[in-house]
């Protein structure tokens, strides 16, 4: 199993969660967070612009079987990329097991 996270603008986030629906990723969790990046977002009050460094994003968490690793990916780069400074990026790490706490199952099965 591979745990994959993305950081994405929260302006793509339909985009991103609809594309993954039509793949048959349905559940992932999901965190509105705050970074700082090489992105630069302007404020204008009263004509005047002021930078800040700190950056609005969506945070996703996304376990898959190890078969539907690359599909994830993949969708998630067509739907969140604008081709500009600040499309996010996306992190895998290995899952070495999961449960179902109601069935108390465990492994691949639990993810459907």
């Amino acid at each position: 199993m591979k745990k994959i996270e993305a950081i994405i603008r929260r302006s793509k986030y339909r985009a991103v969660k609809d594309a993954l629906h039509e793949i048959g990723v349905t559940f992932f969790s999901y965190w509105d967070v705050t970074g700082i990046g090489n992105e630069k977002e302007g404020h204008v009050y009263r004509g005047v612009t002021y930078n800040t460094s700190d950056i609005q994003r969506r945070f996703l968490s996304i376990v898959v079987n190890n078969n539907f690793e690359e599909i994830t990916i993949k969708t998630i780069l067509d739907a969140a990329a604008t081709g500009e400074v600040g499309d996010g990026k996306i992190f895998v790490s290995d899952i070495k097991e999961s449960y179902r706490i109601r069935t108390r199952e465990k492994g691949d099965d639990t993810l459907n």
